[in-house]
């Protein structure tokens, strides 16, 4: 009698590769429902906040509330990744996201914007968490794949960004015949996707990709302490010259684009543009910053994620130019915008990979998530230095000023690319 022929063991790199495979699957389908989320959820934000205030100065509070959650959840996402895995990180994210509907479910309902605006805080959890996923893409991947990896995270946020706005409508319908107040619909719909991207996280993202990463590389999980993530940043950055300016790289481009994006809808308002073409105007915006994403990534996995931020920086500074000499021609603004998301993508995809190239494991979620703070801080601030200076002296100025911050940290990094450092590929 014959025994059964049995089953060549998997090899160490075999496991993880299809560990890898599965974690890039589970990780897009929570960020492209995540990102349905976020979509809807903001669409009518500032409409309803301005509805409720009679304000359409606090009605711009909207959008900051959401960025500056964004802000204050990335270190604590960051932390929870780091003590539990990033599937504790992103739970947590997503969570608060869904606590921030409910909040501003009741809000709507009981007409109080500041309880609305507290609950758009934590709404902002589903951008942390959007953030934090294209990190968790880089922890098993093989050595000059970290920017593809991410790059197919980022670009699946592409569908959830186009699909959520034109889901607000029907989903206020829907949630009137549910009994829910108007404009309360999109709020409860966005509850329901970021439920159900908590389920995708918590019920498929097994095993943890950081859990196994450390597992396989020998790395200890840090202990708890307080305030002991942003410490940890602040020591590993000490010593890891690449990581930094990867940093100054991340903000610089996201500064960039948020400040000049945010203005534009109102610069084509007063040059006497309809909404069909502000939309498509920002739609091709948003097309520039995700569509040619995983082109992006593979680029800089091929020629150099210094290189692609240089190009980057090369993007931007077209992009102000342009938008700041723009003057009344429409297409010339669109060819800025487009442009605008374009060194957007390759200073979020490059600088991202190179941050988990050249960062320890063991420190990695830590300075990931002073990475997005610092980020969404730099975006904050930029819309309201924007809008200052849109206001006092005018669009054109803007992109001066966005272009002479661009040039001047595109020749810093062509500067300091010149010292010898292990991670600049």
């Amino acid at each position: 009698m014959t025994s059964a022929p049995t089953k060549p063991a998997v090899s160490p790199s075999d496991r993880i590769s299809r560990v890898q495979r599965r974690t890039l699957v589970v990780l897009s389908a929570a960020q492209i429902v995540g990102g349905v989320g976020v979509a809807v959820g903001l669409a009518l934000s500032s409409v309803v906040v301005d509805e409720l205030s009679g304000s359409t100065v606090i009605s711009g509070f909207a959008g900051t509330a959401t960025v500056l959650g964004a802000a204050l959840l990335a270190l604590p996402t960051a932390k929870a990744s780091g003590q539990g895995g990033r599937r504790a990180g992103l739970s947590l994210a997503y969570l608060a996201a869904l606590a921030g509907c409910a909040i501003s479910v009741l809000a709507i309902s009981l007409r109080s914007w500041p309880l609305l605006l507290a609950g758009l805080v934590l709404v902002g959890g589903g951008s942390a968490a959007s953030l934090a996923s294209r990190y968790s893409a880089t922890d098993l991947s093989p050595k000059g794949r970290a920017a593809r990896h991410l790059s197919l995270v980022v670009w699946a946020s592409t569908i959830g960004s186009v699909a959520g706005p034109n889901l607000a409508k029907p989903a206020d319908q829907i949630g009137m015949r549910l009994g829910l107040v108007e404009k309360a619909g999109p709020f409860a719909f966005a509850a329901l996707a970021f439920a159900l991207a908590l389920i995708v996280v918590i019920g498929f993202l097994r095993p943890d990709p950081l859990t196994l990463a450390r597992e396989v590389n020998g790395s200890k999980d840090p202990g708890p302490g307080r305030n002991r993530t942003i410490r940890t940043a602040w020591l590993t950055l000490r010593t890891t010259p690449m990581a930094r300016r990867a940093l100054v790289m991340i903000a610089v481009s996201h500064t960039a684009m948020v400040s000049v994006m945010s203005m534009t809808p109102v610069k084509l308002h007063h040059d006497g543009s309809n909404l069909d073409v502000i939309g498509l105007v920002i739609s091709l915006h948003i097309a520039g910053m995700y569509v040619l994403s995983p082109v992006v990534g593979w680029l800089a996995d091929k020629a150099g994620k210094v290189p692609v931020l240089v190009l980057g920086m090369a993007l931007l500074l077209s992009a102000a130019a342009l938008a700041g000499t723009a003057g009344h021609r429409v297409w010339q603004v669109t060819a800025a915008l487009v442009l605008l998301g374009l060194g957007w993508s390759c200073g979020l995809v490059a600088g991202s990979a190179l941050v988990s190239e050249s960062v320890p494991l063991e420190g990695r979620p830590a300075v990931q998530g002073l990475s997005d703070l610092i980020m969404n801080v730099c975006g904050a601030t930029g819309t309201i230095v924007a809008g200052a200076i849109v206001g006092m002296l005018g669009y054109g100025m803007l992109g001066l000023v966005v272009g002479i911050m661009v040039a001047a940290a595109g020749l810093w990094l062509v500067a300091v690319r010149r010292h010898p450092t292990p991670d600049v590929s």
